[in-house]
């Protein structure tokens, strides 16, 4: 559903692919429908926390090619995302991924603003009042 535009610094993982877009939101997009594991998440969690050193950002996540995510990651997510996420917008061309993602970020209180969309212009725009 979403795409880095050409000229983007990609920052590539094994299942997950990241950048920031011109206004400092930072995109993500699951590359892969296999299982997300734990350890997976913790190598894109801790490289950012290391890189945004304590700056807290605003985040797109496309989740259309989220199929599961165990309460291990759920749990890892809600301790860990508060260190780099002040909001955190949601899309999904898929209604798998529509539910995967409201199931993931709204069965606890986060301590970020959350949010689902229909598409990546609506959810940027929103996403701006927390730049």
């Amino acid at each position: 559903m979403i795409a880095p535009p050409k000229d983007a610094e990609l920052i590539i993982f094994k299942k997950h692919i990241f950048w920031f877009d011109s206004n400092g939101i930072l995109c993500a997009k699951s590359i892969s429908n296999d299982l997300t594991n734990l350890k997976d998440v913790k190598e894109f969690t801790e490289y950012f926390i290391e890189r945004l050193q304590g700056k807290k950002v605003s985040i797109l996540h496309d989740f259309s090619n989220v199929s599961y995510s165990s309460k291990e990651i759920r749990d890892y997510v809600t301790n860990e995302f508060p260190k780099i996420a002040v909001a955190i917008a949601m899309v999904s061309k898929t209604p798998l991924g529509r539910m995967m993602a409201n199931l993931f970020f709204n069965l606890k209180q986060n301590p970020y603003a959350t949010k689902m969309f229909d598409n990546e212009d609506e959810a940027k725009e929103w996403l701006k009042k927390y730049l």
